[in-house]
């Protein structure tokens, strides 16, 4: 499995949704680095399940073993590793429907990529529950760059059709993005939080889904980090996007609308501000040639509707290969975007820490 990253930082990740448990081993962290323990936690809240009527029943507190690396509240330079222990399986909900390929999930692929030997329940290996291990070496990784003045924030751009603003200069600071991670559902424009609340509970009601997109913003980065072509600034961050479940678009400042501009609206300038160099627009996203021009590396992320809904589909059975219909039992988000704020977060902040080892 495709389960380990990294050049200077190296992850390992493990376990499966309804095993014993999770984890991640981080081989690479410098040694003498003091992790706050409680801020780690927090985080670790913010994709923790059952905390709103909004997110799965499933009751997982996410709480954290750390197994080595670790010491006098210091990191040791020796591989930092974690178990997080599974606590509220319900494992048959699954063997009804272990041959059923769900729609939109990784049932189908899963099964001739490992003959059928994967572990089925709840997705195994290829579940969501497989980011709270990585939203830990996220949290690490932001105390890391904390030290050296960079802070990364996300915001909901959208629920569905309910769309936010973009960051703006004004938006990007760290009180700003704290304030922002406190909010279950962090919109710049407050009128919007009730709005989606009652938009994705009508999707529940209805047994369906929402999907949305997630605005990330990285201040604080020097210019001259990266490399052109295949170690780029944005292929790295994209490559991490894509590793999270449910990511399914990726796109750096302007994106796709760069295409309606012209080069001299796109382009934006360059001028001098102080004893910074800056640009008039941030089109680019704080990356030219593969390498940051110390503007804010801003991106979006698309988010897919929860693909376990209970209404009823057409799939096959992939023993029998036969077509067949079913409805999904179980407990799922109506909408996964408000958790996955902090993963987008934690895999920004593990991208740029790999550049800065």
């Amino acid at each position: 499995m495709g389960s380990t990253w990294g050049k200077n930082i190296k992850l390992s990740l493990f376990g499966e949704s309804h095993g014993v448990g999770i984890g991640i081993t981080i081989d690479g962290l410098p040694a003498g680095v003091e992790l706050d323990i409680d801020a780690i936690k927090l985080e670790m809240q913010r994709r923790a399940t059952g905390r709103n009527e909004l997110t799965t029943a499933r009751k997982e507190a996410d709480t954290f073993e750390i197994l080595s690396g670790y010491f006098n509240g210091y990191t040791t330079g020796a591989p930092l590793s974690i178990l997080i222990r599974n606590k509220d399986q319900k494992s048959k909900d699954y063997s009804k429907i272990k041959d059923i390929a769900r729609p939109a999930h990784a049932d189908y692929t899963g099964y001739k990529r490992y003959n059928g030997y994967n572990d089925y329940r709840g997705g195994g290996h290829f579940s969501g529950r497989l980011t709270a291990p990585i939203v830990f070496a996220g949290a690490v990784a932001k105390q890391i760059l904390k030290l050296k003045g960079i802070h990364i924030g996300t915001h909901i751009k959208s629920i569905k059709d309910l769309e936010d603003r973009d960051f703006c200069e004004s938006d990007l600071s760290a009180d700003i993005f704290k304030k922002l991670s406190e909010k279950q559902l962090p919109f710049l424009n407050e009128e919007l939080e009730n709005l989606s609340w009652e938009k994705i509970l009508e999707a529940k009601s209805k047994k369906d889904s929402l999907g949305g997109v997630i605005e990330c913003s990285i201040i604080g980065m020097e210019p001259g980090i990266g490399n052109p072509f295949f170690n780029s600034i944005e292929s790295q961050l994209a490559g991490l996007m894509y590793s999270i479940p449910a990511v399914k678009g990726v796109e750096f400042g302007a994106g796709f609308g760069i295409t309606n501009l012209f080069g001299s609206e796109a382009n934006g300038g360059i001028y001098i501000d102080g004893d910074e160099v800056k640009t008039k627009t941030n089109n680019n996203g704080g990356v030219l040639g593969g390498i940051t021009n110390g503007m804010p590396i801003n991106f979006k992320v698309a988010i897919k509707p929860t693909p376990s809904i209970s209404k009823t589909q057409k799939t096959i059975n992939m023993k029998t290969n036969e077509e067949t219909e079913f409805e999904i039992v179980g407990r799922h988000d109506p909408c996964i975007v408000p958790r996955v704020l902090v993963v987008v977060e934690a895999m920004a902040a593990i991208g740029i820490l790999d550049f800065l080892v």
